[in-house]
Order: C-alpha cells, then structure tokens, then sequence
C-alpha cells in the first residue's frame, strides 16, 4: 500500500492519540472528516493500523519494576522454539518479547509488581522449562523512554 503525506500526518496523529476526533484530525491534515475516516479504515483494513490502545500506567495498577531479561535457549529446535514462543506470549507480564541472533536468544521486557513476582516467573518461565540454558536479568532504574509509536518522518 502507498502511503501518501496525509496518511503518514494521519498515522503520526493517532499515535499520539488515538482519541483524537475525525473533524480534528481533519483539520490537523487539512482533509475533510469524510476523507479522514476513509483513509483511516482503509489503512485499518490494510494492516497499517494493527490496533486501538490506551496506554495505561503501570504504576499505577502496581506494576513498579520493569525487567530486561536476556535468555539462552540449550537446544534451537524448531519446535522447542516455537514452544518457548508460546510460554512468553501467554504471560501478561512479559510485555515485550524479541526472539533475536546474538549472545542471547530471547529478549523479553517484562512488568513485574516486585521482585517476590519476579522469582516467581522466573520458577514458571525458566526453571521449569527444559530448554533454558540460563538466562540474565537486568532492572531498570529508570524507564527514560518507552513506547510504540513509529516514525512517520525520516
């Protein structure tokens, strides 16, 4: 799909809020509401859109830590992977999860409300599969910058 300089305003926008009406949007990218609202569901429909969120804080529900975690896998058979895989998608707390080439494995970013829940993911997440080799744990201090919005500019 071609993505022209309204689309890309557009997408910027929303990312920044998703709440934002269609008549200010349009006004934003100098479109009608009409012509915001095609545009939007056709990207939607297109994939370019993959969801509407809201972003929540998490420490406010009591999630105070995040945690980097680094895994090594002990064997990369395919289907020892794709279990792994499916072990990190059903945990909530494992907000993030990149399956990558390196020292390393797996990369999950995680919330977590304390360290008690931490050890205790690591006992369901780690310990208790048999494909782990080790893996390494980094807490963050500080959260400087999160989020998901993607470029829209070069």
């Amino acid at each position: 799909m071609a993505l022209d300089h309204f689309d890309m305003a557009l997408l910027d926008a929303v990312q920044r809020n998703a709440g934002t009406s269609q008549l200010d949007l349009g006004a934003m990218v100098n479109l009608s509401s009409a012509a915001v609202n095609r545009r939007l569901k056709k990207m939607a429909g297109d994939g370019v859109i993959r969801g509407t969120v809201a972003q929540v804080s998490a420490e406010m529900l009591g999630y105070a830590l995040t945690v980097i975690t680094e895994v090594e896998v002990e064997n990369e058979r395919l289907d020892l992977l794709d279990d792994m895989k499916k072990t990190f998608l059903a945990c909530p707390q494992v907000q993030q999860c990149f399956y990558v080439a390196g020292e390393c494995d797996f990369v999950l970013i995680m919330l977590v409300k304390n360290m008690d829940q931490y050890t205790q993911l690591t006992r369901e997440l780690f310990f208790e599969s048999n494909n782990v080799k080790r893996f390494k744990t980094l807490v963050s201090m500080s959260n400087v910058k999160t989020g998901m919005l993607v470029p829209t500019a070069d």
